[in-house]
């Protein structure tokens, strides 16, 4: 992702909704992606895949986002505004 597409994603009003689970971004080598997820209590936490947040478990971190479980069901998150 570019600076300005990451800066202009960073400084959107309302992009991240508040109580909700967020993928803020995702980083490292390919084989090993981690992502920062804001929690829907309003912390953030570094995951990888297998990490367990109070929603679910992650269960895998590709460019564009998060595959997350949740009740059985697998729900994709993705960064806002990409």
């Amino acid at each position: 992702m570019s600076n300005s597409i990451v800066k202009s994603t960073a400084t959107q009003k309302g992009a991240l909704k508040k109580n909700t689970v967020s993928v803020l971004g995702i980083f490292g080598p390919k084989s090993d992606l981690r992502a920062l997820m804001r929690l829907s209590s309003g912390r953030v936490k570094e995951v990888k895949p297998g990490s367990r947040v109070a929603s679910g478990t992650v269960i895998a971190i590709d460019e564009d986002g998060i595959m997350l479980r949740q009740s059985g069901q697998t729900k994709r998150i993705t960064i806002p505004g990409s």
